[in-house]
C-alpha cells in the first residue's frame, strides 16, 4: 500500500491534475466511478508497474526475512560408560558451576577392580621381600657348593699325591670318581651363581616392572571409578532432568538431561534469506530486527557473515542414487547478526523468532562511480531502504495485535 501511494504521487495524480485543469474534467461528472478506468488508464497502469518495479528494487536490493532465530547451545548430560543411577546432586533448573557433581552411577564393580589392582600391588611387594630371602639362599647355597667342590679339590689333590709317590695304592677307579665329583660340585656352583643372578634379576627388574604395570593398572581402575560420578563440565542451567534412582543412562542412547551454558560471549541471530539474494547479503551490511520476545523494539544489526553453501545441497554417501526430485524445497542462505552496539540482543529470549531486514550501502561505490546515471541510481537504491524500514517498524508496532488479537492468543 505504501508503494502504491508513493507511485501514485507521479502517475495517477499528474494524470488525474491533467485532465481535471488542462481537459476540463470534474469528478462527478466526466470522471465517474464507471469510467475512472478508462479516464485514468495510462495514470493506473503506470502506477502499478512502478510500484511493482519499486517493490522488485527494494526486496532485491534490502533483503528481507521472517526465519531469524536467536539460537543458543545446549549441552547432552551424558556418562562415559553406560551405567544406573546411584545419587543424584542436583535438582532440574538448578544453576551449576563447572566441576559441580550432578549424579553417580552404581560402582560397584569399578570400585572391585580398584581393589584388586591394590591387592596387585601389595603382592608385588610382598613378593619382592620374599625375592630379596631367596637372594640370601642363593648366596648361602653358593658358598655351600663352593665348601663342597674345595672338599672334593682337596681329596682329589690327596689321592693323587698317594699315587705320584706309591703308584697303585689307590685304584684308578676312585680317581675317576673322585674327578666326577669335582665336576659335579663345579656344575652345583655354577648352578648356585645362576640363581642367585635370576633373583638379583627379579627383584631389580622383573618385580618392579610388574609393580608398574599393577600401579597402571591401579590408576586405569581409579579412572573408571572416577567416571562413575559425572561433573558438570560448564557454567550453566539444569533442564529436563527428570533422572530418578535406578534408572539406566547411557552414553549412546539415554542422556540425562540438558545443561544450558551461561551466555558469556556475543550473542547473535541467525537469518535465513532467500537464494536470490545471494549477490545481495554481504559482511558489512547493516540491518535491523524486531523479535516475538521483544515488540515495540526496532534493535540494529550487523551482518558479521554469510554461510558460502546452502544446507539443502549437501548428501552423504549411500546405497542409493540421489533424486533430485525429492529435493523440492529451496534452502535458504544462512546470514549470522550481531548487535551493531552492545548489549543489543538483552531482553531477546534466547530461541526467540525475529524478523529482519538487511539493507545495501552504496556510499563508497558511489564516491568512486564516474557514471552520472549510475550513481543517482545507487541514490536511488539507498534511498528506498526508508521504506522496507517503515515497513519493519509497522511490523513491529502490529506484532502485539496480529499475536495477542487476531491470532487469538
Amino acid at each position: 500500500m505504501l508503494e502504491i501511494l508513493v507511485c501514485s504521487l507521479f502517475t495517477i495524480v499528474p494524470d488525474y491534475l491533467y485532465r481535471r485543469f488542462y481537459q476540463g474534467k470534474e469528478i462527478g461528472r466526466e470522471i465517474t466511478l464507471y469510467s475512472v478506468w478508462y479516464e485514468l488508464r495510462w495514470g493506473i497502469t503506470g502506477c502499478l508497474i512502478l510500484t511493482v518495479l519499486l517493490i522488485t528494487v527494494i526486496f532485491y536490493n534490502h533483503p528481507s526475512t521472517t526465519n531469524a532465530i536467536s539460537f543458543f547451545r545446549t549441552v547432552p548430560i551424558l556418562p562415559e560408560a553406560g551405567g544406573r543411577v546411584d545419587e543424584i546432586y542436583v535438582n532440574v533448573t538448578d544453576e551449576v558451576k563447572q566441576g559441580d557433581k550432578l549424579f553417580k552411577l552404581d560402582s560397584a564393580k569399578q570400585e572391585a577392580a580398584l581393589e584388586t589392582a591394590k591387592r596387585r600391588v601389595a603382592e608385588l611387594d610382598a613378593q619382592a621381600e620374599m625375592t630379596k630371602a631367596d637372594v640370601a639362599a642363593a648366596g648361602g647355597k653358593i658358598q655351600e657348593a663352593k665348601g663342597s667342590l674345595q672338599q672334593a679339590l682337596d681329596e682329589l689333590r690327596t689321592k693323587q699325591e698317594l699315587v705320584q709317590r706309591s703308584p697303585g695304592v689307590v685304584a684308578a677307579r676312585d680317581i675317576e670318581k673322585l674327578q666326577v665329583g669335582v665336576e659335579a660340585r663345579k656344575g652345583q656352583v655354577a648352578a648356585a651363581e645362576a640363581e642367585l643372578q635370576a633373583a638379583e634379576t627379579k627383584i631389580s627388574t622383573l618385580i618392579p616392572a610388574e609393580k608398574e604395570s599393577a600401579k597402571a593398572a591401579l590408576a586405569q581402575a581409579q579412572v573408571e571409578l572416577d567416571k562413575t560420578v559425572v561433573y558438570a563440565g560448564i557454567d550453566g542451567n539444569i533442564e529436563q532432568f527428570v533422572l530418578k534412582r535406578g534408572d539406566f543412562v547411557s552414553p549412546v542412547m539415554r542422556p540425562a538431561g540438558i545443561l544450558i551454558p551461561t551466555r558469556t560471549a556475543q550473542r547473535q541471530l541467525h537469518a535465513g534469506f532467500g537464494q536470490i539474494e545471494a549477490q545481495i547479503m554481504k559482511v558489512g551490511m547493516v540491518a535491523e530486527a524486531t523479535c516475538f520476545s521483544k515488540p515495540l523494539a526496532i534493535i540494529p544489526l550487523v551482518v558479521t557473515d554469510v554461510q558460502e553453501f546452502i544446507a539443502t545441497g549437501q548428501f552423504r554417501a549411500g546405497e542409493q542414487l540421489i533424486d533430485l526430485q525429492q529435493s523440492r524445497a529451496p534452502g535458504s542462505i544462512t546470514v549470522y547478526l550481531e548487535p551493531l552496539f552492545a548489549g543489543g540482543l538483552d531482553g531477546v529470549t534466547p530461541g526467540s523468532s525475529c524478523i529482519v531486514n538487511a539493507y545495501s550501502n552504496n556510499h563508497d561505490r558511489i564516491a568512486t562511480e564516474t557514471n552520472f546515471f549510475r550513481r543517482v541510481w545507487l541514490h536511488a537504491v539507498d534511498t528506498v531502504a526508508v521504506v522496507h524500514a517503515l515497513i519493519l517498524r509497522a511490523q513491529a508496532l502490529l506484532l502485539p495485535v496480529k499475536t495477542l488479537v487476531l491470532g487469538g492468543h
